[in-house]
């Protein structure tokens, strides 16, 4: 019997997969992503299709999406000549593959094309002062950012498993800050 069978699964995946929207992800996508990775064994796209009613094209470009993000993989099961497919259930390596991609995907363009901007501006002699002032520290900010993001990636994960629970904590570790 599948996960999908479960009330409680499906409320998990039916919600992924609304969440999904939400984070920039289709539906579909979500859904299987989460069926994938409640499954305790490797479904092929057929059982994937049964499971959450969905057309065979639509799975198909899900799993090319999710295999793209790195978080799903093909496997193969002996004996079978179909396709097989799993997600990765190490949450910290999850997040850092979404986080990874959503990085890529989103902020890369974005820094590359403020730095385009930028170096534009500097001709345009009719550009207001305060544009170009705004699209300068946009540039910075989101800039310092990816650095720090691209930091904190090189950072052992136990460390930063560390980091986070200490949250706001962190804080009295450097000097001349204060509480509040």
């Amino acid at each position: 019997m599948g996960v999908e069978k479960y009330p409680e699964a499906m409320e998990f995946i039916l919600h992924w997969g609304e969440m999904g929207t939400h984070w920039g992800a289709n539906r579909s996508m979500a859904q299987v992503h989460a069926l994938l990775y409640l499954s305790d064994q490797p479904l092929d796209a057929e059982a994937i299709c049964g499971a959450l009613d969905l057309a065979r094209s639509n799975v198909s470009n899900s799993l090319k999406e999710l295999q793209a993000y790195g978080i799903v993989r093909r496997t193969h099961i002996a004996g079978d000549r179909r396709d097989h497919f799993v997600a990765e259930t190490e949450l910290w390596d999850l997040f850092m593959a979404l986080a990874a991609e959503r990085k890529r995907r989103e902020i890369d363009p974005t820094i590359a094309k403020l730095a385009e901007l930028k170096e534009r501006m500097g001709s345009n002699s009719q550009l207001p002062v305060h544009v170009q002032e705004r699209i300068g520290r946009m540039h910075e900010f989101i800039s310092t950012l990816s650095n720090w993001y691209d930091d904190v990636r090189r950072i052992n994960k136990n460390t930063l498993v560390t980091l986070m629970k200490l949250g706001s904590k962190i804080t009295r570790f450097i000097p001349g800050t204060s509480k509040g």
